[in-house]
C-alpha cells in the first residue's frame, strides 16, 4: 500500500510523540484538519496505527503507532 506524504508525516509525528488526538496531530503537522483526518483514516485502515477513546475527553480519539511486532 502506498501512503500519501501527509499520511507519512502523521506517522512520523506519532512515532516521535504519542498518543495524540486529532487536534494535536493537526497542530504538530500543520496539516489542515480535513487532511489530518484523511491521513489518520488511511493509517488506521492499513493497520499501521491504533485508535482508542481518549479517557480524558470521551468525544475524542487517541492515536498511537502499532507495535513493530504486529506490523
Amino acid at each position: 500500500m502506498s501512503l500519501s506524504p501527509s499520511a507519512k508525516l502523521v506517522f512520523v509525528v506519532l512515532q516521535n510523540d504519542h498518543p495524540l488526538t486529532t487536534q494535536e496531530i493537526h497542530e504538530e503537522t500543520l496539516l489542515p484538519p480535513r487532511t489530518a483526518r484523511y491521513a489518520l483514516n488511511k493509517l488506521t485502515d492499513a493497520d499501521i496505527i491504533n485508535k482508542r477513546v481518549n479517557p480524558h475527553e470521551p468525544r475524542s480519539q487517541l492515536y498511537t503507532p502499532q507495535p513493530v511486532a504486529e506490523r
